[in-house]
């Protein structure tokens, strides 16, 4: 479809200590996600977002540009010390959809932040996969936000839940390019 290498965002727990399980998740996502060259996309502050910038820095695959920060503030220095780009978008929680406008999002517990974010996703009719862990990515996995269509070609359609990320990333990898096509073909936005 392109040569442009998929962005994935990476969602949740603003307030989680390294060495933490969903930490921990969020590192090993980054790992993974730039292993197999997707660029990772976070809010760009701590907890979630910090674990998954650090580990796509982590990943042998890693080159400058590749980890993207969306902050909410408009001050670059709060960004953590893990992103290449950083964007001060000035938005508050508005910022959320920025995020969710990633090519694919994957939550990682989270509360009303991370909420908005899935919902604004599941808007925009972006491939969604939520760990299995407390918090709204536990809540949502294996569900469907709602029941509109939002794509005709995949029928399963629905918050993938997956155990881990090497699970999460290889949803992600299978099933991205069928959500691109469908969305591309439907949102004028796209």
């Amino acid at each position: 479809m392109t040569d442009r290498p998929r962005t994935v965002a990476v969602i949740g727990d603003g307030e989680v200590a390294p060495g933490s399980l969903k930490y921990e998740l969020a590192r090993n996502l980054g790992i993974l996600l730039c292993d197999r060259g997707f660029h990772v996309a976070t809010g760009g502050l701590g907890g979630v977002m910090e674990a998954a910038s650090r580990g796509a820095r982590e990943s042998s695959k890693w080159t400058g540009g590749i980890v993207i920060a969306l902050l909410p503030g408009t001050n670059p220095d709060d960004a953590n010390p893990y992103a290449d780009i950083i964007i001060p978008t000035g938005l508050g929680h508005l910022r959320n959809s920025l995020v969710a406008r990633a090519d694919a999002v994957i939550a990682i517990g989270g509360g009303a932040g991370t909420l908005t974010e899935i919902a604004f996703a599941w808007l925009y009719r972006r491939l969604i996969v939520a760990l299995r862990i407390d918090g709204w990515s536990g809540e949502l996995a294996d569900r469907r936000i709602d029941e509109r269509t939002r794509h005709e070609t995949i029928p399963d359609d629905r918050v993938f839940g997956a155990s881990d990320a090497a699970e999460a990333v290889n949803i992600v990898s299978t099933r991205i390019e069928s959500y691109m096509r469908s969305a591309t073909s439907k949102d004028p936005w796209r």
